[in-house]
């Protein structure tokens, strides 16, 4: 079964960050998958004057669940979205941009990462034409 939850504490923060093989920042939050129990990935975020900031979405070493990847960025886009920040960034490596694109983001004209979250998760169709 799949399950994308907020991470507990720094120090298993920091230990899910090294299964994955990204630098652990104590400054964001995040979400873990797991699939059966297995950690799936990661994924730290910060909200910010400029909007939300993800960091990292990266799978743990040694797997690649697309399906896990995609539900933990659109969490971690409705949590930000939820917490009254209607717009995000992806701020790290770009590993991979097909499962950005599809979580849902766009890259602007500054070539970043971008998504407008206002409606994105309570008007379907029209942010379907948008942001595909």
């Amino acid at each position: 079964m799949l399950k994308v939850l907020p991470v507990q504490s720094k120090e298993q923060q920091e230990d899910i960050c090294r299964r994955c093989g990204v630098k652990y920042n104590p400054d964001a939050l995040a979400y873990a998958a797991t699939v059966d129990e297995k950690l799936a990935g990661v994924c730290q975020f910060r909200l910010s004057a400029e909007g939300g900031m993800i960091y990292d979405l990266a799978p743990a070493e040694g797997t690649n669940d697309f399906e896990a990847m995609f539900v933990m960025g659109r969490g971690t886009l409705n949590f930000i979205d939820l917490c009254g920040v209607h717009e995000a960034y992806f701020k790290g490596e770009v590993k991979d941009a097909s499962l950005l694109r599809a979580v849902g983001f766009k890259e602007n004209e500054n070539g970043e990462f971008y998504i407008n979250l206002e409606g994105f998760f309570t008007d379907h169709c029209h942010n379907h034409k948008e942001n595909n």
